[in-house]
């Protein structure tokens, strides 16, 4: 195995170009454990450590721009205003020790529908930035990143360096379910964003389908109830008619397998359940917070 560690993106861009099936490694907290049990032998390790611009974020006036190795432990620190249901995301990855090596970027290069940063990505509405030596930048909605399982919308030469975020223009959640309380991949994940600006209902589903997921169905149900109510005007409570119906559609979503962590079965359940109290949460803010301005923030 060689060992490939680039001073600058362009030098990296460059390596991967010249050994498209280098695999990056910045945090290395998935690849150096699939690499210790000898699950992932790989002929070439590239490393981006050295590359500060992957360890940066700029906030502008309606996005931020979040560097693809700014650990989690920064996201909390920092982020938390502007990316809510992220910052809660990052809070509930592994340890300490994980939180402050591990980021976004690695969490999309692997794909897993685990990964606990997909369901506030996708609530969220980002897009990924990814470039070439050959082709130089795009950007990839984040509906369009996730193709299978571990498998997502890179081309060989691509490199993450970016993901692009809108600032939250209301309240975010996320909840996860594991099987303890601390170093857990998630059984489900469940992750929802209020976007008052449009009127509109994003969520992200994680670990109960080959990908993560939005629940779309769920999504246009409450936008719809909330807009025909009077609701985002009102900030009235929402009727359990409406949180049920929307609990259902979101567990229908889910297309989950039986493994070690928890049956089909259960996860569709605890799915609806996390969907009914992330919604009474992200409600709740909304309404205290003079009809949403900027929220956050519990974690189940």
């Amino acid at each position: 195995m060689d060992f490939l560690r680039p001073a600058s993106w362009e030098e990296a861009l460059a390596a991967k170009a010249e050994h498209p099936t280098a695999v990056p490694i910045a945090g290395g907290t998935d690849v150096m454990v699939e690499i210790n049990f000898d699950h992932r032998r790989p002929e070439y390790l590239l490393d981006l450590n050295r590359i500060a611009d992957l360890g940066e974020w700029e906030v502008g006036e309606e996005t931020v721009r979040l560097g693809a190795s700014v650990p989690y432990t920064k996201i909390m620190e920092n982020l938390r205003a502007e990316l809510p249901g992220l910052a809660l995301a990052s809070h509930t990855v592994a340890s300490p020790q994980i939180r402050n090596r591990g980021g976004v970027g690695g969490n999309l290069g692997c794909a897993s529908p685990a990964g606990d940063a997909h369901p506030a990505l996708l609530s969220a509405g980002c897009e990924v930035e990814v470039e070439s030596a050959a082709r130089g930048v795009r950007m990839i909605p984040i509906d369009e990143f996730y193709l299978g399982v571990k498998r997502n919308a890179l081309q060989q030469d691509e490199l993450i360096r970016a993901v692009h975020l809108p600032k939250a223009d209301g309240p975010q959640q996320f909840s996860k379910v594991g099987t303890r309380n601390a170093m857990v991949i998630a059984v489900c994940a469940f992750g929802i964003a209020l976007h008052p600006e449009t009127r509109t209902v994003r969520t992200g589903i994680g670990s109960a389908a080959p990908t993560p997921i939005r629940a779309k169905e769920a999504e246009q149900f409450l936008a719809a109830a909330l807009d025909e109510g009077g609701f985002w005007e009102s900030g009235a409570p929402i009727p359990p008619s409406v949180a049920k119906q929307f609990a259902q559609l979101a567990s229908g979503a889910c297309n989950p397998i039986d493994d070690v962590r928890g049956s089909a079965k259960y996860r569709r359940h605890a799915v609806g359940i996390m969907a009914r109290r992330t919604l009474g949460w992200t409600w709740e803010s909304y309404r205290g917070n003079a009809h949403g301005t900027k929220g956050g923030a519990q974690c189940a």
